[in-house]
């Protein structure tokens, strides 16, 4: 249809947000030829020009109580306005390409009032759905916590014993001194006060003494060896 409206005429040239726009060839209602428009989607309302950048639009179409269909009796890429009820007209027009008719129908398909009332409808659901369902009660999460550390005294003596332990007292000889008949008297070691000295006389001495037997050990079987060595050279 054609306008004369200043208001719809600024509206189409103004600075507003932009839908979709390009080229499509657009049907006469009179000369059935298609001709070459510029066409500018702006909400529900589908402005066509002559050519790009034109100050006032040739027409307007108001993208209400219409469905948008495939032209299947027209050439290749061809799609359809249709306004349904006695003596509306239908707009046909022809992309240059499958893909680009495919935009323009689901552009315009999704233009018209009726459609933007369903989505909101819709998102009205599933907002009321979201409050009707509780929501899952999580437990925090808590920073683990180490194990407590227990300090091992190595001098405490154990409260009781098993074959497999190892015993704490000395190697037993007529002059050495056990640890075990000095600190125990029924008395744990823990809760008796020994010195350094003590300590030292208690182990050191007989590994001492054992280091010197050792020695004395090794020092016959090297005197042995080599009195044998002698006896064999000498045969």
């Amino acid at each position: 249809m054609k306008i004369n409206e200043k208001n719809l005429c600024a509206f189409a040239v103004s600075a507003t947000p932009i839908d979709k726009e390009g080229y499509l060839n657009k049907r006469g209602e009179l000369n059935k030829n298609f001709q070459r428009r510029y066409f500018i989607l702006k909400g529900n309302l589908l402005f066509y020009f002559d050519k790009k950048g034109d100050k006032e639009p040739v027409g307007v179409i108001v993208l209400e109580g219409c469905t948008i269909e495939l032209e299947e009796d027209q050439e290749q890429f061809c799609f359809k306005i249709v306004f349904h009820g006695a003596n509306n007209r239908s707009y046909v027009l022809g992309a240059e390409s499958q893909e680009s008719m495919e935009q323009w129908m689901k552009a315009l398909a999704c233009a018209g009032y009726d459609y933007m009332k369903l989505m909101v409808l819709e998102l009205q659901r599933q907002l009321d759905d979201m409050d009707e369902t509780p929501l899952p009660v999580t437990q925090p999460v808590s920073s683990p916590v180490p194990p407590p550390r227990h300090r091992h005294n190595p001098f405490n003596k154990p409260e009781s014993t098993t074959p497999h332990q190892r015993s704490h007292s000395l190697r037993s000889s007529n002059n050495s001194l056990r640890l075990d008949d000095k600190f125990s008297d029924g008395v744990p070691l823990s809760k008796i006060s020994i010195t350094f000295r003590e300590l030292h006389n208690a182990y050191g001495r007989p590994i001492l003494r054992d280091f010197n037997v050792w020695k004395n050990e090794q020092k016959l079987l090297s005197e042995k060896v080599a009195h044998a060595s002698d006896n064999l050279i000498s045969f």
